[in-house]
């Protein structure tokens, strides 16, 4: 009985330690954005990787996503007589729900474990270990520009999500069913308004800092996980962890965020 309670115990310390210590990575790293002399060469790669490299995915994910709200929302409002809301009702479920949730996932999946299993390798061969005795401040170096490239990429490419999904539903509901094409817009500009905008604006702002600083901590830190596996395996399952815990903050955020702001 004691024993258990033992580990119980090791378990909670050992979460709380490693929650601030990627609580105080991400402090040290926005503070760093703002010091001088600013890696925006760095800022502009990572825009680059996490946000150019993730646009195929994010159009091809949208387009499907808003054919699939437009059959279904077809469908179950056919049986209510009310098909002149489909236009409304695809809008706002990509606009304030979908959209930024689904770029999130989809980052978190191309570049999320990339960037984990980047700096991971970098901290098992000791090359942060290298930047820390050139005097060069690794949180800097690595994990600011991620940062910020991940709240000015996400946010676009839930732009991009949102545009494409509409897209896609305006191809099933006038193309394929035959409804109006004045009435699916104007259902939707009469049923989306600038609050459902902001809503999926902030949630796309927080997910690009949570996935991109839960993925970079996760490799940071992984020196100091407990299970002390190194090498491939401790880096796969680091990678894995990031992944599965970045789709958890986010799914968490979401929520949070719709409930406070509805």
């Amino acid at each position: 009985m004691i024993g258990a309670i033992e580990k119980v115990g090791d378990s909670v310390l050992y979460y709380l330690e490693m929650t601030g210590q990627f609580a105080l990575l991400l402090v040290r790293s926005i503070v760093a954005l703002f010091k001088r002399p600013r890696d925006l060469f760095g800022i502009v790669r990572q825009i680059h990787f996490i946000g150019a490299k993730s646009l195929l995915v994010i159009v091809v994910a949208a387009l499907f996503t808003g054919m699939v709200l437009a059959l279904q929302f077809h469908n179950t409002l056919d049986r209510f007589g009310s098909l002149d809301l489909l236009g409304s009702a695809t809008g706002l479920a990509l606009v304030r729900e979908l959209g930024p949730v689904m770029t999130a996932l989809m980052v978190i999946g191309r570049a999320g474990s990339a960037m984990c299993s980047e700096i991971g390798i970098m901290r098992i061969s000791e090359q942060i270990d290298a930047l820390e005795c050139m005097g060069i401040d690794p949180a800097k170096f690595l994990v600011s520009p991620k940062i910020a490239a991940g709240l000015i990429a996400v946010p676009v490419l839930t732009s991009v999500f949102d545009v494409v999904g509409i897209a896609g539903g305006w191809l099933v509901g006038v193309g394929i069913f035959g409804l109006s094409e004045g009435a699916f817009f104007d259902s939707m500009y009469a049923g989306v308004e600038w609050n459902d905008v902001a809503m999926g604006l902030y949630k796309s702002i927080l997910f690009g800092l949570v996935l991109t600083w839960i993925a970079t901590a996760k490799g940071y830190y992984l020196h100091l996980d407990r299970r002390g596996a190194y090498g491939a395996e401790g880096v796969a399952r680091t990678t894995t962890e990031a992944v599965v815990l970045s789709s958890i903050a986010v799914l968490l955020g979401d929520y949070l965020i719709g409930a406070v702001m509805l």
